[in-house]
């Protein structure tokens, strides 16, 4: 783990809000500088935008096998249908990460990402009401698909909004960069961090980037910033094994329970900060156990006369920059995996490193600055009437 990019995720907080918030700013800003939004949006009514929504819902882009090549065919062709540049990138083969470009009168300016990822989640089809990559569309309005949320519906905002701008003749300052990456939901390491290590990123001299969030319900757009790191953690323990029948002390299974339920105490502390209201869920540190790994197979389960002598559990761990993460470190090893237990733990990923990196920092200006105090005392602005809230 890398100790130097978890300091700086601390002192990058409120420059990740303030980042954040001008890209928002900066969109919303263009849209309503739309010569006659009548115009720009003649050909692309709402039925066409849902249209093109759900052809990218109906890509099966599920890990572990996702459609990728699928995906970039119809994000190239809705950046040909729009007039911007495009790229397909293979840093590993078969996962592209479709780049776009929408260039700005002034491109020697640090540009702007819009960020977003093509692969899914893994789908339990026979829980839903409908086919998950059918994109239905029911009498209410609602849209059932895997990735309708995340992220899809942010990809396909993204490419809507600067197909509205462009259509109106709008013409950026900075340059405009769209990137669809592979493999995000499993910790993107053949996706966003090549990406973000690459030649091709370093030359796009990025200022801005605008990842992935909440939907609205409403017509109120809530920014978020201090994007938490994930640390997903396996702890295993060991034992002697023995007959279901006897009882005996450190078994595998007796010291991963005592583990799980002092993960169970941490979790709960960090709950009840929110459930009070003394701290937002962004701010604390989440974990939730996602799987358990034990017993003997046999052909009809498993064998039950009998101890194992392995016991694995699965934590989903969510950091925010605020955090201590050494003091974190200490807990899980001296008090979740304990070497004494007979214990050991891996942490799978941690992707601070690559969001650090993707995230180019620039406060040298005075107006920079100055935006940053203002906004850093603005609980909630309000822009020709649209409601941000921060």
């Amino acid at each position: 783990m890398d100790r130097r990019h978890l300091a700086n995720c601390s002192s990058t907080n409120h420059s990740l809000f303030f980042l954040v918030v001008v890209v928002v700013l900066l969109l919303l800003h263009s849209c309503l500088l739309l010569p006659n939004p009548l115009v720009a949006v003649a050909e692309d009514s709402s039925s066409a935008i849902i249209s093109r929504f759900q052809q990218y819902l109906q890509i099966d882009t599920a890990q572990p096998n996702p459609g990728y090549h699928e995906a970039a065919d119809f994000l190239i062709s809705q950046a040909k249908s729009i007039g911007l540049e495009f790229q397909s990138i293979e840093f590993v083969d078969g996962k592209p990460l479709v780049l776009l470009k929408w260039a700005g009168s002034q491109p020697t300016l640090p540009s702007i990402l819009l960020y977003s990822h093509t692969d899914v989640v893994p789908v339990e089809q026979h829980k839903w009401a409908y086919p998950a990559f059918g994109a239905h569309l029911d009498s209410h309005g609602n849209i059932y698909a895997r990735g309708s949320q995340d992220m899809k519906c942010v990809g396909m905002q993204y490419l809507e909004a600067v197909r509205r701008l462009k259509s109106s003749g709008f013409q950026p300052i900075r340059s405009i960069y769209l990137a669809f990456a592979p493999d995000e939901e499993i910790g993107g390491h053949d996706g966003a961090e090549k990406f973000a290590d690459s030649d091709i990123f370093r030359t796009m001299n990025v200022g801005i980037v605008l990842d992935e969030g909440l939907a609205s319900p409403s017509e109120k757009y809530r920014p978020f910033f201090a994007e938490r790191s994930p640390w997903w953690l396996v702890i295993k323990a060991f034992g002697a094994p023995g007959h279901g029948a006897k009882l005996y002390d450190n078994s595998a299974m007796e010291n991963l329970l005592k583990s799980i339920e002092s993960v169970r105490r941490f979790r709960a502390s960090q709950f009840d900060l929110v459930k009070s209201g003394l701290k937002e869920e962004g701010e604390v540190i989440s974990v939730n156990m996602v799987f358990l790994k034990a017993g003997t197979p046999s052909p009809t389960g498993f064998v039950m006369n009998l101890q194992p002598s392995e016991a694995e559990a699965g934590f989903d761990i969510r950091v925010p920059p605020t955090a201590d993460p050494e003091s974190l470190e200490r807990r899980i090893a001296e008090e979740w995996a304990p070497v004494s237990r007979n214990m050991t733990y891996q942490v799978l990923i941690n992707s601070l490193k690559h969001l650090i990196s993707l995230v180019v920092l620039y406060q040298e200006k005075s107006e920079t600055q100055f935006l940053c105090s203002w906004l850093a005392t603005s609980d909630n602005f309000c822009i020709e009437g649209i409601d941000v809230y921060a």
